[in-house]
């Protein structure tokens, strides 16, 4: 069993697997969920459904591939310093983008990170904007100097 927010989900093995084990290294085949059911060892179908009842639920935000930078289009961290009380409200916003890659909550005073990526700056700037204007709360800018690889994916640590 896992909370998110006020829903407790019920995760099986299957689930941890699917949630642990497929952060990197996503199948890039015809069929990638049918390669994943295999590892699993169920259908096609269920996999699907799972993910399907994980991003439902919050779970999942997003399955998608993370490009390098300036490799297709453009991109850039931003930062927010969110109400506290209007947290949720702000990241649910910003996760409704399909040029966010991924939002983090952070113990600062610019408390919401999130990474954009868009065809080209034009795009970019007309989103950090809109979200800006959306929000009532400044978009901070925070453009790649220097590349750095960081592996994205974590262990989850199950209770």
């Amino acid at each position: 069993m896992r909370k998110h927010g006020s829903k407790t989900l019920l995760l099986d093995a299957i689930d941890r697997r699917l949630l642990d084990d497929f952060q990197s290294g996503f199948p890039l085949v015809p069929r990638p969920f049918a390669e994943i059911a295999g590892q699993l060892g169920v259908g096609e179908s269920e996999v699907i459904a799972r993910i399907e009842r994980l991003a439902a639920a919050g779970a999942v935000s997003r399955v998608g591939p993370v490009l390098r930078p300036r490799q297709v289009g453009t991109s850039t961290l931003a930062a927010m310093a969110v109400p506290k009380d209007r947290i949720e409200e702000v990241a649910a916003l910003v996760n409704g983008y399909r040029e966010v890659n991924h939002n983090y909550e952070r113990n600062h005073r610019f408390n919401l990170w999130f990474v954009l990526t868009a065809a080209d700056e034009e795009r970019l700037t007309a989103v950090m904007d809109e979200i800006e204007d959306r929000t009532g709360v400044e978009v901070l800018d925070l453009p790649l100097l220097e590349e750095y690889h960081i592996d994205l994916g974590f262990p989850l640590q199950w209770t």
